[in-house]
């Protein structure tokens, strides 16, 4: 419950304009110079801070490094690590409610979740760069997110837009009802095989100040904490994974203690 309290004010206090959902702004203020910890797109009409991977993508369009949006991102990696997936994130949080449907849920293959590099590499940090116009790849052509939280909205308040959607708009919906439907059935299944900001952190989980520690002494091997781990990780030899969003389940339910 705490940590449902934590993922909640995270969501607010980085969209608090809800009423420009009604009206279809968006806030362009100072604020938008400042990237949010985890996954809410620009475009969203209640977001105050930027997308850290449309920071990156938007500067490396202009065949530049995004040096800003970048380091705001190893700095955030460096302190929490993947925790800002499992505290900080709007999408992730959203993931989560949508596990909680009831429907048979399904066991991710370990051989799918490096795609998130694939998608971080290609549609991230090369195509924007090489792409003719520098478009912003990922959030043009994937990015659920994105979908949900700025182009529904936006295409709802203005009635301009809906008169020039083809092809593309499909393509994203079409993503977003997969990514939606696989998150019912998976937990978290976009922030596992597909986000590139989830594979940054990733990276990083191994080296950052908030870390899950493992004291095998005080372990009895009951293995209650794997048959408790959302992720279908073992904490006691998956600790310092690139997985692991710090959820903390697994150091709930430990009767020794040994995971903290």
């Amino acid at each position: 419950m705490k940590r449902r309290l934590i993922q909640l004010a995270a969501t607010i206090l980085t969209n608090p304009h809800v009423t420009n959902f009604f009206n279809g702004r968006i806030y362009r203020g100072e604020l938008k110079n400042f990237c949010a910890p985890g996954l809410n797109c620009w475009s969203c009409p209640a977001a105050t801070l930027s997308c850290p991977i449309g920071a990156l993508q938007a500067v490396g369009g202009y065949g530049k490094f995004g040096f800003y949006a970048a380091g705001i991102i190893i700095l955030i990696g460096l302190i929490l690590g993947r925790a800002v997936c499992g505290f900080l994130c709007p999408f992730g949080f959203f993931q989560e409610l949508l596990n909680k449907i009831p429907s048979p849920k399904i066991i991710l293959p370990k051989k799918i979740l490096p795609v998130k590099y694939f998608f971080l590499i290609i549609f991230v940090l090369i195509l924007p760069v090489a792409s003719k116009f520098g478009e912003p790849t990922f959030c043009e052509y994937i990015c659920p997110a994105g979908t949900l939280e700025a182009g529904l909205p936006l295409i709802a308040t203005h009635e301009e837009f809906r008169g020039v959607l083809g092809n593309l708009f499909l393509l994203k919906i079409s993503v977003l009802l997969a990514v939606i439907f696989l998150c019912v059935v998976a937990h978290r299944f976009f922030c596992r095989v597909m986000c590139p900001l989830g594979a940054i952190y990733g990276l990083l989980n191994k080296f950052s100040f908030y870390q899950l520690n493992y004291n095998a002494e005080k372990c009895v091997h009951c293995e209650i904490c794997k048959k408790n781990c959302p992720l279908d990780l073992n904490p006691t030899k998956d600790f310092a994974s690139a997985e692991c969003i710090r959820c903390g389940k697994c150091k709930k339910v430990c009767p020794k203690r040994a995971l903290t």
